[in-house]
């Protein structure tokens, strides 16, 4: 009788009129009150070291992935047979892709582990591998060397890689979203991101330098080296500070015991970490496949801009390397500098605008963006690797808050690492091959173009079936403010259960 009631409140103002106790009891089931003790204070300080500890993991991830990229033409001479010059690029485009074929298995198994055991750990394991992986690639021999078996190791220790980076974007971002104040996850989110394109850039940068102070030959002899060389300290430095960290508030909270007697405030709140892979595929699948298409769309164009484009204008626009790296590296720290605004605006206005607008420039400015790198001119290069960027940064700015959001803490490591590496192993990788592969079949250079606005389409797609996210506590959570004078308002007005205006 209560239920059905309930059902036709609005439709019978009478009854309610009636019935006050009985719909404001109701109201309050829908509206719980919270206690002071069920909202997370986070502490800033914390959550500086959080993000500046995830930060640099995936820094010292793109930092890995830029420098094979940037040395894609260097890395095919070294360690495939000598021959036929496109032959070489795309078998080392298959080697840069191959690692990726791993990366969803690499999430299956740390996503769920970091839901079981906890974010900070699984990080710290997935950066001693990318170190050992990168690392090992420096000192690989020539196939001239070692004929047959230069390429097998290789390839073996790109798999070590894109295993451990299996585990590293969805923890990292899972990391960020739990420390951050659900008010400001945009701009804390941001932060990750910039370490991406800091990744990018100093490979970038690194790469430019040894070009220009060795040369080709004694690049292709033993400069190459040397990025893959500086990995390992780095990786170390990385794995201090994330061992310095606590474990995430959110996830402390799901393992505490006596967080199973809060209040009713907080009954949402998941207390169980059992990290079941099965039941990420049988319960969530939805909005796993959701996350995909959203990744997809995302590591596309990503990938496009930041791995492939120095080949795109070297190779088939005659670009100059050093050239076509200045350009890129201009256009990220341009990208950098803005990266925290683009948080911003995500928190103020929320995810979905921002991703919209930065699917919708793909979309529209591609074929643009492409016709003016194709002039060949500083400015026209210059021009296009901009437009592309600025939609980019929308992209950028706003996914590393917007995808954890998408699953409730007890699964959110695992759905969001299973998820991401799935689609980054469909799309994300296999751009550069792709994108080379069609241009070689098709006979034009406006393949790049082309690809991203198909991603578009798919992301445009996404963005629309999502919800927004923006301002809320993430699912399975509780409430994250800055200060004890937020929590106190928000226990306030959680405690304030009007009635309907047409009950009273």
């Amino acid at each position: 009788m209560a239920a059905h009631e309930e059902l036709d409140a609005e439709a019978d103002p009478e009854a309610m009129r009636r019935h006050r106790t009985l719909f404001r009891a109701a109201n309050r089931r829908k509206n719980p009150p919270l206690r002071r003790t069920d909202i997370t204070v986070t502490d800033e300080a914390a959550v500086k070291r959080a993000v500046k500890a995830a930060s640099l993991g995936n820094a010292m991830e793109w930092f890995d992935f830029g420098i094979y990229s940037y040395l894609a033409v260097t890395i095919g001479h070294v360690f495939f047979p000598s021959g036929n010059e496109t032959a070489q690029l795309i078998s080392s485009f298959a080697t840069f892709a191959v690692s990726f074929l791993v990366r969803p298995i690499g999430g299956m198994v740390f996503g769920p582990m970091g839901d079981k055991i906890g974010r900070k750990k699984v990080l710290a394991l997935t950066m001693i591998l990318m170190a050992i992986g990168t690392l090992a690639i420096g000192l690989i021999p020539s196939y001239a060397t070692i004929g047959f078996w230069a390429p097998v190791l290789l390839i073996f220790f790109r798999l070590v890689q894109g295993f451990s980076t299996g585990g590293e974007y969805g923890g990292a971002s899972t990391f960020i979203a739990e420390y951050a104040p659900d008010k400001r996850r945009g701009y804390f989110g941001s932060f990750l991101e910039i370490g991406t394109l800091a990744g990018y850039t100093g490979a970038a940068g690194l790469v430019l330098i040894l070009n220009t102070a060795l040369g080709s030959d004694a690049m292709d002899s033993w400069g190459w080296r040397i990025p893959f060389l500086v990995a390992g300290p780095l990786g170390l430095v990385g794995l201090y500070l994330r061992l310095k960290l606590d474990e995430t508030p959110a996830f402390q909270k799901m393992e505490d015991a006596t967080f199973h007697s809060a209040s009713e405030g907080a009954s949402t709140v998941e207390t169980t970490a059992k990290g079941d892979l099965a039941k990420i595929f049988r319960q969530y699948w939805p909005t796993l496949i959701l996350c995909i298409a959203l990744v997809g769309a995302y590591n596309v164009t990503d990938y496009m801009l930041l791995s492939y484009m120095p080949t795109y204008l070297s190779d088939e626009l005659g670009y100059d390397d050093s050239h076509g790296l200045l350009i890129l590296i201009g256009t990220m720290i341009v990208l950098m500098l803005i990266m925290n605004q683009v948080g911003r605006l995500s928190d103020r206005f929320g995810r979905k605008p921002l991703l919209m607008t930065g699917m919708v420039g793909f979309l529209v400015l591609s074929v643009p963006a492409f016709l003016l790198i194709k002039q060949g001119s500083l400015l026209g290069v210059s021009a296009g690797m901009l437009l592309l960027g600025l939609s980019l940064v929308c992209l950028l700015g706003t996914m590393s808050a917007t995808l954890p959001a998408l699953f409730p803490t007890s699964v959110r490591y695992g759905s969001l690492s299973v998820g991401y590496n799935l689609s980054a192993s469909l799309f994300g990788g296999t751009a550069p091959l792709v994108i080379t592969s069609l241009i070689s079949i098709t006979g034009t250079d406006m393949v790049p173009a082309y690809y991203s606005m198909a991603a578009a389409l798919v992301g445009i797609i996404a963005v629309a079936c999502m919800k927004e996210t923006a301002q809320q506590p993430l699912s399975g959570s509780p409430p994250s403010v800055e200060s004890k004078e937020e929590a106190a308002e928000l226990v306030e007005a959680r405690t304030r259960v009007p009635l309907a205006p047409s009950a009273r």
